[in-house]
């Protein structure tokens, strides 16, 4: 097995519901920013921040969707998620931004294991 490389960040909330998956993108950019390899696993309702039909938020409230156009100039270009999260709430990954890729859920453990830091938001 290989050493344990990178920061994965989780992304559990929806866009809107909390500041938690903002919070966790500001994370992932300020490590990018100072050489950290980053990459970013989105499950449950975070994967709604990965929609091509992403809506706006409330009055006030910074939308996602920059953020997220912005992750492949800070060299975050690993964006994650589970076929059985995808499943949970029907949808397909060609409804999905990007390249995202998409694990089995069995295979999770391993893929956590490659990492030497994880914060979940």
């Amino acid at each position: 097995m290989t050493e344990p490389n990178g920061l994965l960040v989780i992304i559990r909330h929806a866009p809107y519901a909390s500041n938690l998956l903002r919070e966790g993108l500001d994370t992932a950019l300020v490590a990018a920013a100072f050489g950290q390899p980053v990459d970013l696993l989105f499950l449950g309702q975070g994967i709604m921040a990965l929609l091509h039909e992403q809506g706006n938020g409330a009055p006030g409230q910074k939308a996602s969707r920059p953020t997220m156009d912005m992750l492949e100039m800070y060299d975050i270009e690993r964006l994650w998620t589970s076929q059985e999260a995808l499943q949970a709430l029907e949808l397909e990954p060609s409804q999905l931004l990007g390249s995202v890729e998409v694990l089995e859920a069995k295979r999770l453990p391993d893929f956590l294991k490659s990492y030497s830091q994880i914060l979940n938001f």
